[in-house]
């Protein structure tokens, strides 16, 4: 009596198979670079100009805290003979300390542009999501999967330039207007 439930759960499993492959057969998918999408509108393009301006400028800091350190750090080589070895140590010491400083403040700078990048990027998201939505429904699509999760397709199908199009001609509603970069901070 053990073999009827594996019977039938072998014929249940066919069963469903065979019912889910009819539906896929029917089903309408397309494909979106949403990543794409949101930084060729024109407002991901101005968040991107926003962004590289605010990152050139903590770059420049970053770059000529590094340069001041590696002066640092061939000036105690230059004195290494000449000092005492409390005094060496010392300002060996001093020049450690001040390189952690920078390393820190290069994570912070990383944080803070992620951080802004999502402030830039996010609502531009969002509104492409809405336009991806509307042409799906419009056109009668079950599915709309992100093109970085799909290793083959029709190009036919992919929704990417329609929704820039969309987007840029005020389908989105509202443009999202990039913040202003501030003036960094020194």
């Amino acid at each position: 009596m053990k073999l009827f439930p594996q019977v039938f759960a072998a014929w249940l499993a066919a069963s469903l198979f065979l019912l889910g492959f009819d539906a896929r057969a029917e089903m309408k998918v397309a494909v979106v670079d949403v990543q794409r999408a949101v930084m060729q509108t024109e407002d991901g393009l101005r968040a991107q100009a926003s962004l590289k301006k605010i990152f050139d400028s903590k770059q420049q800091e970053l770059n000529k805290k590094q340069n001041e350190l590696q002066k640092q750090r061939e000036d105690l080589e230059k004195q290494q003979k000449v000092l005492s070895k409390e005094a060496f140590q010392k300002r060996v010491e001093d020049w450690q300390k001040a390189m952690v400083e920078l390393q820190s403040v290069f994570v912070e700078y990383n944080k803070d542009l992620e951080k802004r990048q999502k402030e830039f990027t996010d609502p531009i998201v969002e509104k492409i999501m809405a336009i991806v939505k509307r042409i799906a429904s419009t056109e009668g699509f079950d599915i709309v999967v992100d093109k970085q999760a799909v290793a083959y397709m029709r190009a036919d199908l992919d929704l990417t330039d329609r929704a820039i199009q969309a987007y840029n001609s005020g389908g989105g509603g509202a443009a999202a207007k990039a913040p202003a970069a501030p003036a960094p901070k020194k």
